[in-house]
């Protein structure tokens, strides 16, 4: 059962990620970009199972195998990754809003 709401989560999440980053704000798209990437981060996070024990507990566990905690140390190292992506993302996006007074995709291409 937990993994079809899991699904149906990143399914909600690979979709509002790519609405936003469609849009023709700048900042909308920096927001869908990091949405995107945590949908794969939680994508990479059911991918690494939920069955197993915490590898922290001891060897007598009744047989049952240990988590890998390869999985949660990267994803853990990819959202830090990424939410300095983000604040340098945004930050180039007000710089940009500065020099040109606006953040139109479509206004700062030439297009009208």
């Amino acid at each position: 059962m937990t993994q079809f709401v899991l699904a149906g989560v990143l399914g909600i999440l690979f979709a509002l990620g790519t609405f936003l980053v469609l849009r023709r704000d700048v900042v909308r798209v920096v927001w869908g970009v990091t949405i995107i990437s945590q949908g794969a981060n939680v994508y990479l996070v059911t991918m690494g199972g939920f069955e197993g024990l915490a590898p922290i507990g001891g060897h007598g566990a009744g047989g049952a195998a240990p988590t890998d905690p390869l999985v949660q140390a990267l994803v853990l190292t990819a959202i830090v990754i990424g939410f300095g992506t983000t604040a340098l993302a945004l930050v180039l996006t007000y710089r940009v809003y500065e020099e040109h007074g606006t953040i139109d995709m479509y206004e700062l291409g030439g297009k009208q």
